[in-house]
């Protein structure tokens, strides 16, 4: 949950930002292009779009998160797969989890203060490209025979670090290139391929492993990030004017206000502790989650990735459903239930046998799959929504320092008790947890939420 993964340095900074949520100058740009799109279709007799089908700049993001999102699913079924041909243990497999997220903990707040100095897409190339050579030196290194757990500690860590920026920036720029009341829609057009990825991309991850082994294919997802990157640099929505302060403090002072302002707002302070527990006993799921369908259940590669690619249609099904769900349930409802569903799903993994085990992990990912973008659609789009323009970055960071900094922590708690107990008691305490997420949306204001309040200024 978070909720799945930037040229010129003064792009956008010249324009006129004309309101706080940037809704002026977004429509400004967009005018001349919708009605470009809307006399040619008139013309033609063709059916006029509408939303954000006209708006080409998200398009190209959309394109974009596409691509990287089905060659990050290669990564993630691989990488795993890569350190169980090295003689992994289940220890190891908790460290290499753990420091793919670990940068969460260690750059998260200041990349935070960096995202809302700095214009947002340069930082968005900058980590696609990164990630891209990073990656590649993994199906180099297996190919000169050098291949090392050590490289991938570190090849994780590299790509972890720029992730963050990314992830941190892609959050902040959506706002200033959509309205307000584009954001659920915008959100859920980005999880709803990114759920189609997560569908097709492990079944081809699976069969790209068979043939030609697991190092090799993550050469598709370097290469994946560079067209990425490429999308990107076709994106020419202005950006709201750099804010570059210079406080008492500096750096330090940022990463405090940012700080305050999402532990102050009662909306913000639950969810980000909700989440942060669940991301905590998932990760030490997931950080066993391979070996044990490798050892315990006795899955080959392809069998793995197709079991996630069909489980995963439940995260197609939850992208589409969370508009419909949210207005029949109501905001708050709506992620309570979604935080449930997920909680509940994870205690079918460690049921699993070698008889059963299809017939357990597919409806496991089916029901997490729609409960976790029911939940990340709606709290993501109200996080953006009352959020300031000028805080979204550290906003953003700090969500992220809390709900992924758990990350690593789970990681090596999920290594540590299989090492200890066992890969399947390790798993069936760490559903426990998971299940326990949803008491904090519980008690707070959350679950009266109808839809999405105003925004909401530091006090």
């Amino acid at each position: 949950m978070g909720n799945c993964k930037p040229n010129g340095l003064t792009h956008g900074v010249g324009h006129g930002y004309d309101s706080l949520d940037g809704r002026r100058l977004v429509k400004r740009h967009r005018r001349p292009l919708r009605a470009t799109f809307f006399t040619v279709e008139a013309a033609l007799g063709a059916p006029r779009r509408s939303g954000l089908w006209a708006h080409a700049d998200f398009l190209k993001l959309w394109a974009d998160q596409t691509i990287s999102q089905f060659g990050s699913q290669i990564t993630f079924l691989a990488l795993p797969l890569v350190a169980a041909l090295l003689g992994a243990t289940p220890l190891e497999m908790g460290v290499l989890s753990a420091v793919e997220m670990l940068p969460f903990l260690l750059v998260g707040l200041p990349a935070g203060v960096w995202v809302d100095r700095m214009p947002r897409r340069p930082i968005l190339i900058a980590g696609d490209l990164g990630r891209a050579l990073v990656l590649a030196s993994i199906p180099l290194a297996f190919l000169l025979d050098a291949l090392t757990i050590g490289q991938l500690y570190v090849v994780a860590f590299i790509a972890g670090t720029f992730t963050v920026f990314f992830d941190v920036a892609y959050m902040s720029f959506l706002p200033a290139l959509v309205t307000r009341e584009e954001l659920v829609e915008g959100n859920s057009k980005l999880e709803t391929t990114r759920a189609a990825a997560q569908i097709a991309g492990p079944g081809v991850a699976g069969t790209l492993i068979q043939l030609f082994s697991a190092p090799v294919a993550i050469l598709v997802d370097s290469l994946s990030f560079l067209i990425s990157a490429a999308f990107l640099l076709a994106v020419h929505t202005g950006e709201p004017a750099a804010v570059r302060r210079n406080p008492a403090g500096g750096v330090r002072a940022e990463i405090g206000e940012g700080l305050r302002y999402v532990f102050s707002q009662p909306l913000l302070r639950p969810i980000a502790s909700a989440t942060a527990t669940f991301n905590l006993f998932s990760s030490a799921t997931f950080a066993l989650y391979i070996l044990f369908a490798v050892e315990e259940l006795a899955l080959d590669a392809a069998v793995i990735g197709l079991i996630f690619a069909v489980g995963n249609v439940g995260a197609l099904l939850g992208a589409t459903a969370a508009g419909t769900a949210t207005r029949l349930l109501g905001l708050g409802r709506s992620i309570i239930g979604a935080m449930v569903l997920c909680g509940l799903a994870s205690f079918l993994v460690p049921l699993a046998t070698p008889a059963t085990a299809v017939a357990l992990l597919v409806p496991s990912l089916v029901v997490s799959g729609i409960g976790n973008m029911v939940y990340n659609i709606n709290q993501v789009s109200l996080r953006q929504a009352i959020t300031p323009a000028r805080l979204q970055g550290r906003m953003n960071a700090t969500v992220r320092f809390m709900v992924w900094g758990t990350m690593p922590i789970g990681s090596l708690l999920g290594g540590t008790l299989g090492q200890w107990l066992g890969l399947r008691p390790a798993i069936l305490l760490a559903a426990a947890g998971s299940a326990s997420a949803f008491i904090w949306l519980i008690a707070s204001p959350v679950r009266t939420l109808r839809v999405q309040p105003p925004p909401v200024e530091p006090g």
